[in-house]
């Protein structure tokens, strides 16, 4: 008997969806050892208020405490724990001097700048979140401490977990200096992209290889980026790894190229990129590496990018670091301005519109149940509006499914922590309790509803090692009241321009796309190849943007995923597009000149774009004259 197959929605399907992975015991040990010795220290001392809010400090910052680079996360945790500290001092002074129309007013306003911010990125997207839910708790939570404290522990709770994720190796074994394994692993994973691309070459996979290819190399420049961790004595491992990032990027655009082809590759064209990973992890000389066949444009590109590659990592570093430098700065100034476009663009305007609206009317209903006297008692009204900037995130899935996720996560911890008080033992039970969910933390991000239990755990046990009583009920009460609100907001249809993020989003990969093209087919340009690599890195990385903001997008509900129709098409155009461009350039570099089979198909892809951002309402690129 054939039962009918039943598609599940795509929100539907996202919220059942978890990353996967080996667990990160780094970060357990981490989480293991920020917010519940802090929390144990300050009972001890008789300084339990400021052990709270030094916990959460270092809760939300482990929150952020993601897989990387040290230079990484100093941007990572330190951008969001400093923002979180202002809205903290903010929100305790506004909460002692003003009245709650004021307030809330105050929170609206609030709110419209952090979404706005919180459009650019992940960092800022931390950042605006933080310094909402500080400001939050700020204003409602009883705390004997005056504001500047209360900024200052908090910031103190996430310096400490900040300090451990420097000093702390995160692997067990680690060739040189373990300040650079996540450096080093970064490197040697777009080493291994390129492999896989090469393996890919000619079947089925070759597309989503390329795609894993960007995203490698995505990672690795956010993981060079950043502070130096010790400017004099790890100058030289510094500058190596810096030349080896740069010595891949060749590597990558010869073997985009060969996947445009899509020719059979030799099987051993694979084992020279595997060698260079190996030696990039393991800080040893990459030995002899096997040559390809020289046998086309694309295959000898990928030989002289081989033993240009093989030359920095045996013998010095080229001009790999002056190049990578060049491109720091290039990346800075386009950060910068890509940055400004988004913040006051229609993605973030939208986007800051929602939050403002759901921030400022969370405000106002927690004010409103908190003086009202048939609702009993409401000491934390500050859940609710802290609760509606976490689901008004767009970053944490699709509206449904955070939703969906957030209600089941807190109704978990609630009844879980329930259970847990009345049996454990005040407050040394509670600060273990604490600890323990401060280590899961870092394994539970991986899906939102786990993530909100394990919260949800932790903090209500802050709550009553603070002195408050037990608030499982109440915290389900306001969950649940939140995600109404949002819900709501989510759906109205006159706030800003709907889908404005994707379309953001789209149009700077666009702009970056033609940048790319006009570069590689314009007179007098193709000898840079320097520039070329760093604005073909902008159009991979601006479309990857995309499409991640694209896919999330569709898996809305059909009222808010219809605003983004037909960008995908959109998006999958200008990735053959770029791929396109970067085979020109490999063609150019080694003949001077394009073949029919170049030049008609760029422009069977301009006008394929042409006709589609019409229909989207999008920019693209024109026909460069090189053509």
């Amino acid at each position: 008997m054939h039962f009918p197959s039943v598609a599940v929605p795509p929100w539907l399907a996202h919220a059942l969806r978890a990353q996967r992975g080996p667990v990160p015991w780094s970060a357990v040990l981490r989480g293991a050892l920020a917010a519940g010795p802090l929390l144990l220290v300050a009972v001890l001392s008789g300084r339990t208020s400021l052990g709270v809010v030094a916990a959460l400090g270092a809760m939300l910052a482990g929150i952020n405490d993601r897989p990387g680079s040290r230079r990484a996360a100093v941007k990572r945790l330190g951008v969001p724990a400093l923002a979180g500290a202002s809205g903290l001092l903010v929100g305790s002074y506004a909460g002692q001097h003003v009245d709650g129309v004021t307030l809330t007013l105050l929170f609206t306003g609030l709110g419209l700048a952090a979404g706005a911010v919180s459009a650019i990125g992940p960092v800022a997207s931390g950042a605006g979140t933080q310094l909402l839910v500080a400001a939050a708790i700020g204003a409602g939570m009883p705390l004997p401490e005056p504001g500047w404290q209360r900024a200052l522990f908090f910031l103190g709770g996430a310096g400490w977990l900040l300090a451990l994720r420097l000093a702390l190796p995160t692997t067990g074994v680690s060739a040189g200096d373990y300040r650079f394994d996540g450096e080093r692993d970064a490197v040697g994973a777009v080493y291994d992209a390129i492999a896989a691309l090469l393996e890919a070459v000619g079947g089925p996979h070759a597309s989503a290889r390329r795609v894993a290819l960007t995203a490698a190399l995505d990672h690795a420049q956010d993981a060079l980026a950043g502070p130096r961790l010790r400017p004099y004595a790890s100058s030289s491992a510094e500058r190596r790894l810096h030349a080896q990032y740069a010595a891949a990027l060749p590597l990558a655009e010869a073997a985009t190229a060969l996947a445009w082809a899509d020719e059979a590759v030799p099987e051993r064209a694979a084992e020279g990129p595997r060698r260079l990973a190996v030696a990039v992890r393991g800080g040893t000389h990459t030995g002899p590496l096997p040559a390809p066949a020289r046998s086309g444009p694309a295959l000898r590109a990928l030989d002289d990018a081989l033993l240009h590659a093989a030359d920095v990592f045996d013998r010095g570093w080229g001009g790999g670091a002056a190049t990578t430098l060049h491109t720091r700065r290039r990346t800075a100034v386009s950060f910068i301005r890509s940055a400004v476009r988004t913040g006051f663009g229609p993605g973030g305007r939208e986007y800051g519109l929602r939050v403002a609206l759901c921030f400022g009317a969370s405000a106002a209903v927690a004010q409103a149940l908190h003086h009202a006297r048939w609702y009993g008692n409401h000491s934390h009204w500050y859940w609710l509006p802290a609760t509606a900037v976490f689901l008004v995130k767009p970053d944490l899935g699709p509206l449904a499914s955070r939703v969906v996720c957030r209600a089941a996560g807190t109704v978990l911890g609630a009844v879980v922590f329930a259970g847990l008080a009345a049996l454990l033992p005040r407050p040394e039970g509670l600060v273990v309790l604490v600890a323990i969910s401060g280590a899961l933390i870092p394994v539970a991000i991986r899906h939102f509803a786990a993530q909100t239990a394990v919260v949800t755990v932790l903090v209500l046990a802050l709550v009553m090692v603070g002195g408050e009583p037990q608030a499982s009920w109440s915290r389900i009460g306001e969950t649940l009241l939140a995600c109404g609100i949002v819900l709501l907001v989510g759906h109205l249809p006159a706030l800003g321009q709907r889908g404005g993020t994707v379309r953001a989003r789209l149009v700077r990969a666009v702009e970056a796309a033609d940048a790319y093209l006009a570069h590689v087919l314009g007179d007098g340009t193709t000898d840079d190849r320097a520039g070329r690599w760093i604005l073909r890195r902008e159009a991979y990385r601006a479309l990857a943007e995309a499409r991640a903001a694209i896919d999330l997008a569709a898996a809305e509900l059909p009222a808010l995923a219809r605003h983004a129709e037909g960008t995908d098409v959109v998006a999958a155009t200008l990735e053959r597009l770029v791929d396109t461009t970067t085979a020109c350039a490999v063609q150019l570099d080694d003949t001077g000149r394009l073949t029919p089979r170049h030049t008609a198909r760029i422009a069977e892809l301009l006008d394929e774009l042409a006709e589609r951002r019409k229909r989207a309402g999008l920019p693209a690129p024109e026909l460069p004259a090189a053509v």
